[in-house]
């Protein structure tokens, strides 16, 4: 039913929860060995938990997992269920009295599809990390099960979104990216800039700018893209915040037009430490495996909640 790749860094196991009943989910990533993180916030309507810390010059240096979730602000409370997981397990933050897991995490709106009152909470977060391994599905999953893109037309002229994942290597050198994608825009290709999933106009997708410069958008400020970097080098804090922002690329690459008001778009990078690498470098590989995971997510995406998905539209489209 829905595709599957390999974890492509070690130390990295990856989990969802979905609720497709409700057309809601999570995903966790999780770093239980604890890894060097950074953040870039890009979007300008972001829901988002312990990305102060991440900053260069702040306290902590390694997380612990990674929340990546639906239910708007409600989908902060998964973070709980990683919490206690991890706190099971002894894993998190040595405080003196206690191990504090560190888990930053973001959301995602999706509660204009399925049931509002659908939101992933403390046992959805638990139950992504019992589900977490080394083989990570893709498509209306975990965070992007309620995920949507190309809303300019509305919601009835949206096209489903979804989770997808993609990795880039040179040597030894790894970055895999996650990304759940739920945007105002469109979703291209970003070798073509042929719409790949975007606002439905009759048997074809239509520009979202050509549909803003018209005036006849209709503002939706319910999206937010959400992505993590993975990567097996040694990077220390500046450089994998450094990393966070180059990945950005990837979502300008194939998202058209993204980063506005009416997203949220947030980037986490974690470093595992195995290898020597330069940020440089790094950070083209994460943008075009960020770009990749975004094709991905709406190509192995099913339609649900009554919104249609890019497979389900190419065969109503040439019958």
């Amino acid at each position: 039913m829905f595709r599957e790749k390999r974890m492509e860094v070690p130390g990295i196991k990856i989990g969802h929860y979905t609720d497709r009943e409700g057309v809601t989910g999570c995903t966790v990533v999780l770093c239980p060995g604890g890894v060097v993180a950074g953040c870039d916030v890009r979007g300008s309507a972001p829901g988002t938990r312990e990305t102060d810390l991440l900053r260069p010059g702040n306290l902590v240096e390694r997380v612990h997992g990674v929340l990546l979730a639906g239910g708007s602000a409600f989908g902060l409370e998964a973070a709980g269920g990683v919490m206690k997981y991890l706190e099971e397990r002894n894993i998190g933050f040595e405080a003196g009295v206690a191990r504090v897991p560190i888990v930053p995490g973001a959301v995602l709106f999706d509660l204009a599809i399925g049931d509002p009152r659908a939101r992933p909470d403390a046992r959805a977060g638990y139950q992504a990390c019992l589900n977490a391994g080394d083989e990570v599905e893709e498509g209306s999953v975990g965070a992007g099960t309620g995920a949507t893109v190309g809303k300019a037309l509305g919601m009835t002229g949206a096209t489903k979104g979804g989770l997808g994942t993609a990795h880039r290597s040179v040597g030894r050198l790894v970055v895999m990216a996650v990304a759940a994608v739920n945007a105002f825009g469109e979703v291209v290709d970003p070798g073509t800039a042929e719409i790949l999933a975007g606002p439905r106009a009759g048997t074809a997708f239509v520009s979202t700018l050509e549909v803003l410069s018209q005036a006849s958008a209709k503002p939706f400020p319910q999206n937010t893209t959400l992505a993590v970097v993975a990567t097996n080098a040694r990077l220390n804090k500046e450089q994998a915040n450094k990393l966070a922002q180059m990945a950005q690329d990837g979502l300008a690459r194939a998202i058209r037009p993204s980063h506005t008001m009416y997203d949220g778009d947030v980037v986490f990078a974690l470093a595992t430490g195995e290898e020597a690498g330069d940020i440089n470098l790094l950070g083209a590989l994460a943008a075009e495996a960020v770009a990749q995971a975004i094709v991905r997510a709406v190509e192995t995406a099913q339609s649900l909640g009554g919104i249609p998905a890019v497979q389900e539209l190419r065969k109503r489209w040439t019958r």
